[in-house]
């Protein structure tokens, strides 16, 4: 699992002016799903104080964290336990729907996408992340990281049964479930815009995942539990060299109708 926390603080210096673009009114609701830790609710709690916000995750661990962290702004910020794939919520009583980072680790992004488009108020907004691992590149070394990142984010999400290419597909997906004035932004994350040990922990374990135990090991030694490929591939693509030369760049794509 990322770091839920260097995720967000990587992201939101180009995320933050697509929600000051289009921000909740005030008395608007929000709803997040998939919202994980709170890491982008507390940020919207914080930068939109007339609107208030639910976040849903299936990660009970997950939501422990989200509710500590959101705990200053009380009512106004609730989470709660749920499925991206059925929400519980009734039709259009949401006037924006939020889902970063999700869409790619579900087995029917579309379906979930349909639940999300039926929660949303008529003349709403969605704004999503998602997520294209066909859209990673690294710099060149002895390595093959960029076959690796061409080839394996395919066989693996059809052995799991999720779709790691959904992010190209996002559009025609949202055209297709009658969707108007739909945009598309770009973020570009790389060792230029997001600082090095940002951008690095990004790729570590959580402190709260199954692996997360690990970050008590001298980095070598949690290296050297990996397999032999993971952690050549590691060494060659996250492992912050000195040589400002050495870049390594992530575009993801970041769709949300109404403009």
């Amino acid at each position: 699992m990322r770091n839920l926390a260097a995720q967000a603080e990587a992201i939101w210096p180009q995320e933050e002016p697509i929600f000051a673009r289009n921000p909740p009114a005030t008395g608007s609701r929000v709803l997040d799903v998939g919202c994980g830790t709170g890491e982008i609710l507390f940020r919207l709690a914080r930068r939109f104080p007339a609107a208030s916000f639910v976040g849903i995750d299936l990660e009970e661990s997950h939501l422990v964290r989200a509710r500590e962290k959101c705990a200053p702004f009380g009512s106004r910020v609730l989470f709660e336990r749920g499925d991206a794939l059925e929400l519980s919520f009734p039709s259009a009583g949401f006037d924006q729907v939020i889902c970063r980072h999700v869409l790619q680790a579900l087995p029917d992004a579309r379906r979930a996408l349909l639940e999300m488009v039926r929660v949303v108020k008529p003349g709403g907004r969605l704004h999503l992340i998602a997520e294209d691992y066909g859209m990673l590149w690294c710099h060149p070394t002895e390595l093959d990281s960029d076959g690796f990142w061409q080839r394996m984010p395919g066989l693996y999400g059809k052995a799991i049964g999720c779709d790691l290419h959904v992010g190209r597909k996002t559009f025609t997906h949202l055209t297709d479930l009658g969707l108007a004035d739909i945009a598309a932004d770009y973020l570009v994350l790389d060792t230029l815009r997001v600082p090095r040990d940002t951008f690095a922990r990004i790729w570590e374990d959580h402190p709260g995942s199954a692996r997360g135990d690990r970050r008590a090991l001298p980095a070598d030694d949690r290296l050297r539990a990996r397999p032999a490929r993971v952690r050549s591939l590691v060494r060659a693509g996250v492992d912050r060299p000195q040589a400002l030369k050495r870049l390594t760049w992530w575009r993801e794509p970041c769709a949300a109708p109404g403009g």
